[in-house]
């Protein structure tokens, strides 16, 4: 007769599985709460007790951790030296593991929780058995998911003794120790303060695979963070529309990172991971939509928007009458939600905007060989470290103008520009590679917008000569944020005094490649 060991956590369709392999002539061992659970449920089982001959130990900390059971998992059954031990030992093979882990993620994922009582939830024997199994999946099967029961009462009943299925079972299930340990050591790491370890371990969990990548002819597929971020695309529920793409995705996350770093009402909206327009207002959401969208209204077209606060009836009128990819916003009234979900295509999405402040500390970018790691940049500039460089000051209306566009300019791919008011951008340079031709950008889609004053200009980095100076003040701006740090400063400076424009220096470089 074949032995099955389980011992899951999660005891979810337990019962029907071990009840399905005794059908198929297993006989079942167990250990603490999942044997009670059998037991109860009218399940012939075995304790591990009956098998090691040893009780268990130290609060349960040691009941699996012995050589009876490791050694029925782990022995060759086509060698013959193995058997004999086993035989001369009288230990009986071990043919299916079922185990999934104590709850440490769960654990941790409480506000309120002491690191006594996390490592208390760190499981030492579920991983060993896992691991053992696995590694002899020639003769064991290993299942960690309740997912696959099914598949694998279906293999034994059929006895066609599926290697590729163990295989694929034991590859999942070194996956899971490994995510398991992963978020055990980053833990670990937080607590002890340890920025960047030697070695980065990364767990993601499967989300959904996407029709196709950047472009049509790449496959792609979408992971979640294993310890998910509640302010993030990958924890937004979808209300309707068609599933996100690649780009859908990445442009939210862009947007999402924007509109963080405002309190009071704001819409961000984005073509290509570059905003097209912001808005903000000190009371309106719906003033804040109208900024943002008649900033750029021909570039919002087949845009994402992201809305810091409830989309409402009036603001939903208006985008019905557009194209849009994505809204994604804390919650839709019930009538703008009756409005946008008239349009088939557009993705509506909601996300608790009030966990922001929690967001994702780090970012992760592959490179061939390797993955680039930094902080993301949460600096949001303040007028007390504006430093005024020129004759002229700026005024009370133009500093209120330049910090906000100084909060927007990080947020554009370098080289970027950004031409502003105090609650709206009028015109926007990214990516270009050289920055007089982001200015040249900026400027002509500012002058294509309905005159307002003031008109100030930000900069993600510092001018290389004086030209982005003299081009500005040809073109009516007012004044200059950027943060210095060029040998040829002083040109800018002089070219600025001599049009008679205010500039400030930051000393915050803020550029995002």
């Amino acid at each position: 007769m074949k032995r099955a060991l389980i011992s899951v956590s999660d005891k979810t369709g337990v019962v029907e599985f071990a009840k399905g392999l005794i059908a198929n002539g297993y006989e079942i061992i167990s250990t603490g709460g999942t044997y009670k659970k059998l037991q109860e449920n009218d399940v012939d089982v075995i304790e591990i007790d009956e098998v090691t001959k040893f009780p268990e130990i130290l609060d349960g900390r040691v009941k699996t951790l012995h050589p009876v059971v490791h050694a029925g998992l782990l022995a060759k059954r086509d060698n013959p030296e193995h058997m004999k031990t086993l035989e001369k030992l009288n230990i009986e093979t071990i043919d299916l593991v079922c185990v999934n882990l104590y709850p440490f993620k769960e654990t941790i994922s409480k506000a309120d929780v002491t690191p006594e009582q996390a490592i208390e939830q760190i499981d030492i024997g579920g991983p060993s058995m896992i691991r053992s199994a696995s590694k002899n999946f020639k003769s064991v099967y290993v299942v960690i998911d309740a997912n696959d029961y099914e598949t694998v009462l279906e293999s034994i009943k059929s006895n066609d003794d599926d290697l590729v299925l163990r295989r694929r079972l034991a590859a999942k299930a070194f996956r899971h120790t490994a995510e398991y340990d992963s978020i055990i050591g980053h833990y670990l790491t937080d607590l002890n303060g340890d920025e960047f370890p030697d070695v980065e371990v990364l767990g993601y969990d499967y989300h959904q695979e996407l029709r196709y990548g950047e472009n049509s002819h790449q496959k792609a597929a979408f992971y979640k963070s294993a310890m998910p971020f509640e302010y993030s695309i990958a924890s937004a529920k979808q209300l309707h529309g068609k599933e996100l793409s690649f780009n859908n995705i990445k442009d939210a996350d862009a947007a999402l990172r924007i509109v963080a770093d405002f309190k009071e009402p704001c819409v961000a909206a984005l073509k290509h991971m570059n905003p097209c327009g912001v808005g903000v207002d000190d009371e309106s959401i719906y003033q804040a939509w109208r900024k943002a969208y008649t900033a750029d209204t021909m570039s919002i077209f087949g845009g994402i928007v992201a809305v810091n606060r409830e989309v409402t009836k009036e603001i939903a009128e208006e985008m019905h009458k557009i194209f849009l990819e994505i809204v994604i916003a804390p919650s839709f009234s019930d009538e703008a939600l009756e409005i946008l979900e008239a349009k088939k295509n557009i993705r509506l999405l909601t996300l608790d905007f009030s966990k922001a402040k929690d967001a994702q500390k780090h970012e992760y970018v592959s490179v061939m060989g390797g993955l680039l790691v930094q902080e993301r940049d949460t600096t949001v500039d303040q007028l007390s470290e504006f430093k005024v460089v020129t004759e002229k000051a700026p005024t009370d209306e133009e500093m209120k103008a330049l910090l906000f566009g100084q909060r927007i300019v990080k947020h554009v791919k370098s080289n970027a520009i950004v031409i502003s008011t105090t609650d709206k951008t009028l015109g926007i340079g990214a990516g270009q590679m050289n920055r007089i031709g982001s200015v040249k950008i900026a400027i002509e889609q500012e002058e294509q917008a309905t005159q307002h004053s003031p008109l100030v200009m930000a900069s993600d980095a510092f001018f290389p000569m004086d030209d982005c100076v003299q081009y500005a003040a040809e073109h009516n701006i007012t004044a200059i944020v950027q943060p210095g740090g060029s040998i040829k400063d002083q040109d800018s400076i002089d070219m600025a005094n001599e049009h008679g424009i205010a500039m400030v220096f930051t000393g915050r470089r803020h550029f995002k490649h």
